[in-house]
């Protein structure tokens, strides 16, 4: 084995090893966003400014988009739908 076949290999695994460490933390900071997303809003329908029904898509959208995400789910919730 030369040093070029040595070095694709070492490459090769470190590929491999960086693509299974995010498929095993996607789910996690999924939920975690989700979690984050309905302590938000749980906390906006405790303040009595706005009702929306804490889903997990809804937690989903607000804790991956934040703000903009919220605002949006507002105005589809309250003026779209």
């Amino acid at each position: 084995m030369n040093m070029v076949e040595v070095g694709a290999g070492v490459i090769a695994g470190a590929l491999i090893i960086a693509g299974l460490i995010f498929l095993i933390k996607l789910p996690f900071k999924i939920l975690w966003n989700s979690l984050v997303g309905g302590a938000i809003l749980l906390f906006v329908n405790l303040t009595g400014l706005i009702a929306i029904k804490i889903t997990f898509i809804n937690a989903l959208i607000v804790g991956a988009f934040g703000v903009p995400g919220f605002i949006l789910l507002v105005i589809y919730l309250k003026f779209i739908k």
